[in-house]
C-alpha cells in the first residue's frame, strides 16, 4: 500500500555539497529578509505547497528528515520544502545566521516565516518532527492565517502537558529498549549511530552514508547548536519568554486540522507521553500510534507516513484503510472531520486497545 521503497544505491552517495543524493530531490538556497542564506531541498513543482521541518538531534537536516517522503509527495502533485533550520545542516553560521539560533524556538519561528516569505508562499501545510513538530505548532499560534493544515509527528506541545507527567524511557510500557539513555555526541560517526538508533526503531534504515553526511553537519553547526542551547535554557527561565510560548490555553483553542502519528516504540519519548497530549483535549487533530514504529516515524514505517502525509495534503481526510493501518487511535472517539467514516460507522472508544502492542520482553540494546 502506498509507495514501494526499493533500495537504490544511487540514493546513498554524498554530492559536492555532502548530502545523500536522493533521486527526486533538489537541493537549493534562498537568501532570507535578515540576510541570512538558508538552505533547502525540494521535491515536485506543482500542486499546493508543504513545508516540512526536521528534528532536532545533531546532525539533523531536511535530507536526514524527509529522504523517503518528500520525493514520494512531490511526484504526487505536491511541492515540498524542506528547510535545514538554524543550527541544523547548511543553514548559515554567520551572525545572521546565529541571530535566529540565539532566540531560541521563537527564532525559529520567525526562521519559518521568513523562508516562506523569500518563497512567497501565503498559505501552505506545515509539519515536523520531534522539535520541527515544536515548531510547527508555535508557529501555528503565531501565525494561524498562513497555515492550511498541520501533519505532527513525535513532538510535543510545550507546556500544555504538565512536566510531573512526562515519561521517561526506563518507564515506557511499549518501547523495546527501556534502557536507553541519550548518548552525546563526540564527533565521530560511531556517536551519530548510536545517536540515530534513539530515534530510528529500523536499524536498517541508518545508513552509512548517513551517519557521515550527519557528523559533517553536525561539525560544521558546532557554534550554532551551542548558541541554541543556551538560548533554550535562558528561555526557559524567562518568565517573559514563556508568556510568548506558552501553549496552554491557546493552542487546543485552534481550529486548524491537524494529524498527529505517534510511534508506539519511540524509546526516546515513549509513547505514553502521546496519551498524555491526546488527554488534553483536542477537537481539531486526529492522533495515530503506529505499530513497529520509533521517535522518526517516517524513517521506519515510509510507505505508511506517506499515504496519510498524501492523503492528508489532498483531501483533507485519511481512508478508513490508512486510517487502521496507521494505528488510529481508538483511545477516544474518531473525528469524523478528519478520518473516513467506515460502512457501520467508527468502533466505539477502547482504552486498552493498544495494549495488545505492548512487548512482554525488554531488550536493552
Amino acid at each position: 500500500m502506498g509507495q514501494e521503497l526499493t533500495e537504490d544505491l544511487a540514493s546513498k552517495g554524498l554530492t559536492d555539497e555532502d548530502i545523500i543524493h536522493i533521486p527526486g530531490m533538489s537541493s537549493q538556497w534562498v537568501r532570507l529578509a535578515n540576510g541570512a542564506k538558508a538552505h533547502y531541498v525540494v521535491s515536485g513543482d506543482t500542486g499546493p505547497a508543504v513545508i516540512l521541518l526536521h528534528g532536532g538531534i545533531v546532525g539533523s537536516s531536511g535530507t536526514a528528515g524527509w529522504r523517503f517522503m518528500a520525493p514520494f509527495l512531490g511526484a504526487n502533485g505536491l511541492r515540498v520544502y524542506c528547510p535545514d533550520q538554524p543550527g541544523f545542516g547548511w543553514s548559515d553560521t554567520g551572525p545572521a545566521g546565529l541571530a535566529y539560533s540565539n532566540m531560541g524556538t521563537l527564532g525559529h519561528t520567525q526562521f519559518i516565516n521568513d523562508f516562506a516569505d523569500a518563497l512567497c508562499l501565503d498559505s501552505f501545510y506545515l509539519g515536523g518532527n520531534s522539535m520541527g513538530m515544536g515548531n510547527t505548532v508555535q508557529y501555528a499560534i503565531q501565525h494561524p492565517e498562513r497555515v492550511k493544515g498541520m501533519f505532527l509527528v513525535a513532538g510535543g506541545f510545550g507546556n500544555i502537558v504538565d512536566a510531573d507527567r512526562r515519561v521517561p524511557p526506563a518507564d515506557g510500557k511499549w518501547t523495546p529498549n527501556t534502557s536507553y539513555a541519550t548518548i552525546p555526541f563526540d564527533g565521530t560517526a560511531e556517536s551519530m549511530v548510536a545517536l540515530m538508533l534513539g530515534i530510528i526503531h529500523k536499524a536498517g534504515m541508518v545508513w552509512p552514508s548517513l551517519a557521515t553526511m550527519r557528523t559533517k553537519s553536525a561539525l560544521r553547526q558546532t557554534e550554532s547548536t551551542k548558541t541554541r542551547n543556551e538560548a533554550t535554557q535562558r528561555n526557559a527561565t524567562d518568565p517573559n519568554i514563556q508568556q510568548k510560548i506558552s501553549m496552554k490555553g491557546r493552542f487546543t483553542e485552534l481550529t486548524i486540522p491537524g494529524v498527529y502519528l505517534y510511534g508506539l516504540q519511540d524509546v526516546l519519548s515513549p509513547v505514553e507521553n502521546g496519551f498524555n497530549q491526546e488527554d488534553v483535549g483536542f477537537d481539531h487533530i486526529q492522533f495515530f500510534y503506529p505499530d513497529e514504529c520509533g521517535h522518526q516515524g517516517q524513517t521506519d514505517q515510509p510507505e505508511m507516513f506517506n499515504q496519510v502525509a498524501l492523503e492528508f495534503f489532498t483531501t483533507g481526510k485519511i481512508s478508513w484503510k490508512t486510517a487502521q493501518w496507521a494505528g488510529v487511535s481508538r483511545r477516544i472517539p474518531i473525528k469524523g472531520a478528519l478520518v473516513e467514516e467506515p460502512e457501520g460507522g467508527f468502533p466505539a472508544p477502547e482504552p486498552a486497545f493498544h495494549d495488545q502492542f505492548k512487548r512482554e520482553f525488554k531488550v536493552a540494546k
